[in-house]
């Protein structure tokens, strides 16, 4: 089991997947009328997307 280096952003593949839902939404929060709107997208992101970064197989 591989452990993190403390205050390793670039280590944590939990940090590709914020990266990833926040480049999303800041394509196209333009299009949402309201804030709620914006939160929902993200959190559907979060949920429905398969993500397969390198990182996160190198932790086992």
């Amino acid at each position: 089991m591989a452990i993190f280096a403390p205050n390793a952003p670039e280590q944590n593949p939990v940090e590709d997947i914020w990266l990833f839902a926040k480049r999303f939404i800041r394509s196209c929060y333009y299009l949402f009328k309201s804030f709620d709107m914006v939160k929902s997208l993200y959190v559907e992101i979060l949920y429905g997307t398969f993500f397969s970064f390198p990182k996160l197989f190198a932790y086992g």
